[in-house]
């Protein structure tokens, strides 16, 4: 299977092309050129299999220069219980006959980008191979939170690579920065940024498109790539468990093959919805796309205007990983719905660009409502619902899943569907711990890690070990740039 860019159909990568470099040249992202349809024999062939299993053959699909083989290989080393706690990876938690709980923050940085940031070291090293690339690869990576230390995680000390890591600076919960700057291994590099989320984006995404500092570095021996949600090699590995927990429901009898399920997926850069997006573009039987963000609610709006305008308020939240006014990923959708028109891509991104807005056609707008619902959950209806799931069902859940929860309830009051739906968790609540003790009616003592025990002594909830362990880790990074000088800090970082 070829890939193409969302800006310029002509270009034609490899599946190992595509994941090596990341981001197209033009600016676009790379898609794949056909979407592969599965059907029910397919799904019936995965009820009973181990998530691994079921990884590799629906990542087959599209690494058609990868063999089954290989990519079996890669899930076993990415979803081992070294890695996750938990057999079965991604496991789906049953609250009522219609509500489920795809719970994604079982591996070891307790948030859902390790499901796909575990197997993106692996593609990427492969692909290196494959390809005969020589030259030693720098993954430049922005993070509202959750990406920047699962993405360390992952390519901590893997040969021919470096990662430098942006965040925004007091932009992150106390846990994910300790996470982060506490990092072991002598390929990463952490900074802080003056600014918030988007300020970090742009400037990764400039430094790419910046052909000095290419050929600067390729005389070093160095390339760039992006362990961000831009590279495919991120999404696909997020389309695998939405099948999988189709797969779940039906092997625990909790609905009929061939059933449809709704999806209400909390998402900022619109990378884990868009992954469930696919799935049902494969032919998963999957009802709504209920699409939930915060108070940022630049998605909310899209998808009921078709407005997209990121020109409003930026609120620092209690889920800062949906902290989002740019949402990269949409692009993919965009290019989707419009027949993988690029020119029209190309208009919509440049005016983004240029006026921070931009309105899609009367086709796509038609195709947005059919196909998704967007709500949005404020500070204090993310804490009722933290308080209610743990009330009602003795469920602790984070800020970010709460966010789920909640529109989830909106869409239901909203429509009357009773469709059976699978609400997504993506971060256990330790990563969260001040804002879930004070939701459950806790006043948190001390702040960061110390409060890890305090929430563990209330709920008897066990905290993950990898983020017990980081309980009088030492620092080892303290960088903080301005955004102008994020170029600095790479070139330095690759002296």
């Amino acid at each position: 299977m070829k890939y193409y860019s969302t800006r310029d159909r002509s270009v034609r990568l490899d599946a190992a092309e595509a994941i090596e470099i990341g981001l197209s040249r033009d600016g676009g992202l790379l898609t794949p050129c056909e979407i592969p349809q599965i059907d029910e024999a397919f799904l019936d062939s995965l009820v009973h299999v181990r998530y691994q299993e079921r990884a590799a053959k629906v990542m087959a699909l599209y690494l058609t220069d990868y063999t089954e083989a290989e990519l079996l290989t890669f899930a076993e080393n990415a979803y081992g219980p070294e890695k996750y706690d938990t057999e079965a990876v991604a496991p789906v938690r049953t609250l009522d006959e219609t509500t489920h709980c795809l719970e994604l923050w079982h591996g070891p940085t307790s948030a859902f980008k390790d499901m796909a940031l575990q197997m993106l070291p692996q593609l990427l090293s492969a692909a290196l191979k494959k390809t005969g690339e020589d030259k030693t690869v720098c993954i430049l990576v922005a993070t509202s939170g959750d990406t920047g230390k699962a993405a360390m995680e992952g390519f901590a000390d893997v040969p021919q690579t470096k990662i430098m890591v942006f965040y925004p600076k007091n932009g992150v919960s106390k846990v994910q920065e300790t996470q982060m700057v506490t990092q072991d291994g002598a390929n990463v590099g952490v900074c802080a940024v003056v600014g918030n989320f988007d300020d970090a984006q742009a400037g990764v995404k400039r430094i790419f498109s910046d052909t000095g500092i290419r050929e600067t570095l390729a005389e070093r021996g160095y390339f760039l790539s992006s362990a961000n949600s831009i590279n495919w090699g991120r999404i696909l590995p997020q389309v695998v468990y939405y099948i999988s927990a189709y797969c779940d429901l039906v092997r625990d009898g909790r609905i009929v093959m061939g059933d449809k399920v709704n999806f209400c997926v909390p998402t900022g850069n619109f990378g884990d919805i868009l992954a469930a997006y696919y799935a049902k573009r494969m032919g998963l039987p999957v009802g709504k796309l209920i699409c939930a963000s915060n108070c940022n609610d630049v998605l909310t709006d899209f998808l009921r205007t078709g407005v997209y305008d990121r020109n409003r308020p930026f609120h620092n939240t209690m889920s800062p990983s949906m902290d989002i006014l740019i949402s990269s990923n949409l692009e993919r959708l965009l290019f989707d719905l419009s027949g993988e028109n690029d020119a029209q891509i190309r208009e919509y991104m440049d005016a983004l660009a240029q006026s921070g807005r931009y309105e899609v056609s009367d086709a796509i707008k038609a195709a947005l409502a059919e196909q998704y619902w967007g709500g949005f959950c404020d500070e204090a209806g993310t804490s009722a619902a933290i308080a209610k799931y743990y009330k009602e069902y003795g469920y602790l859940i984070d800020t970010h899943t709460a966010v789920a929860a909640s529109v989830m309830e909106q869409y239901r009051a909203a429509t009357g569907d009773k469709t059976p739906t699978v609400f997504v968790s993506t971060a256990s609540p330790y990563k969260f711990c001040d804002s879930v003790l004070t939701a459950i009616g806790e006043t948190p003592v001390g702040d960061g890690v110390e409060l890890l025990d305090q929430l563990h002594e209330k709920t008897g909830v066990a905290i993950p070990r990898r983020l017990a362990e980081l309980k009088g880790k030492a620092r080892r990074f303290d960088l903080t740039c301005e955004k102008p000088g994020m170029d600095k800090v790479v070139l330095d970082f690759l002296k």
